[in-house]
């Protein structure tokens, strides 16, 4: 199978966090991918999340911009594999650092590969 010529695109279905897809057999390995999302809390957030602390439970303020900023780091990774020329994305994780007071980095990471159905 040649990925020249074409560009391939990922599928949320073809990436996972294991080492290998059912099914299917690696042959080609393109290297690490990531997507990374810098996201800073706007003070109306912030606001509404301390109200909500005072309460308790879920912040679904917090949970909601965790949740928004996670996906638009696991599409940029997406991308990134498919411009490769990548159909699966392997031991895919994500990581979050602060990078400063109220200000998070979220990195999607995997390792970019070529898959084949098994006959």
């Amino acid at each position: 199978m040649s990925t020249a010529g074409y560009r391939a695109s990922v599928i949320h279905p073809m990436v996972t966090t294991g080492f290998g897809l059912d099914n299917f057999r690696i042959v080609k390995n393109l290297g690490v991918v990531r997507g990374i999302v810098v996201r800073s809390r706007s003070i109306f957030g912030t606001i509404g999340a301390g109200l909500q602390t005072i309460v308790g439970g879920n912040i679904t303020l917090l949970t909601n911009l965790c949740e928004k900023t996670r996906s638009e780091a696991f599409e940029l990774m997406l991308q990134h594999a498919s411009e490769l020329g990548a159909n699966a994305v392997i031991g895919a994780r994500y990581d979050a650092t602060e990078v400063m007071q109220g200000v998070t980095e979220v990195l999607a990471y995997g390792t970019a590969v070529v898959v084949e159905p098994v006959k």
